[in-house]
């Protein structure tokens, strides 16, 4: 398996980064990516992923845009120059928090759309509450890339998906609190354009049994993703595991071992 999307500079994992990925690597993750939210953040992501032979992103999240310098394009395609770093981003626009302005949000996003283009780039993206923008600026720039942590419903999904984009699926689909519109979304959701993540260490996967002690998600718990999937798709884990890999080499160019 492939986790797509983990928090490994998160603080959470400050203390036992090491162990982290060795359960992650004897649970089967073959791989991880490593997501960057800011410039600092990016850089701290291409060190963990050199160092415990991982893949990143690099980019400026929606809650930082507010903080990106004034050069951050040249500091996020030096980062991008990187063999460890598969796509631009996290990049987006989150209209729930606000925690930038909604207009520089949406210059951040823009330029890191740009970038993305100009350097042959995937984009690594996030929207919370802000569909209309997002596809404006997505139709406008017509990046290739993923949509991260997707947790919309089958309209949204059809919006993306029509605009050649991928979905990573997380511990979200698992909770029977507030899964309902991702599930039926999934109906209309090709497994040729799923991809699979935990978003470590959020989204802890509510069919875990017994339940854990801790509410920190890991990317060692990505299985319970891929079973619920594979329930959903009617099909083996087995299969889904393949789909997502090979899915993951066609989008960002890799040659998976």
């Amino acid at each position: 398996m492939i986790d797509i999307g983990v928090n490994l500079t998160s603080s959470q994992f400050a203390a036992d980064t090491d162990a982290v990925v060795a359960r992650a690597r004897d649970a089967g993750i073959t791989n991880m990516v490593v997501i960057g939210c800011d410039e600092r953040d990016s850089q701290h992501a291409v060190e963990l992923a050199r160092r415990h032979q991982l893949f990143c992103t690099a980019g400026i999240h929606p809650h930082n845009a507010k903080d990106a310098s004034a050069e951050f394009e040249q500091v996020i395609a030096q980062l991008a120059s990187q063999s460890e770093v598969l796509a631009i981003g996290e990049c987006g626009l989150d209209y729930n928090r606000d925690f930038s302005p909604r207009p520089v949000q949406r210059e951040i996003f823009a330029r890191q759309l740009a970038l993305a283009n100009e350097l042959a780039l995937p984009v690594y993206l996030h929207e919370r509450d802000a569909s209309a923008d997002m596809l404006a600026l997505l139709r406008e720039y017509q990046p290739r890339g993923i949509v991260h942590c997707f947790t919309g419903n089958a309209e949204q999904a059809q919006h993306y998906l029509g605009l050649g984009l991928y979905l990573g699926i997380t511990g979200w689909v698992c909770d029977e609190r507030r899964s309902q519109a991702l599930n039926e979304a999934l109906v209309h959701i090709p497994r040729e354009r799923l991809l699979v993540e935990t978003d470590a260490p959020y989204l802890l996967p509510r069919t875990i049994r017994p339940k854990p002690k801790s509410r920190r998600c890991e990317p060692h718990h990505l299985g319970y993703v891929v079973t619920h999937l594979a329930q959903r798709y009617a099909c083996t884990e087995a299969e889904i595991i393949a789909q997502t890999k090979h899915n993951f080499s066609q989008l960002f160019n890799v040659e998976l071992r």
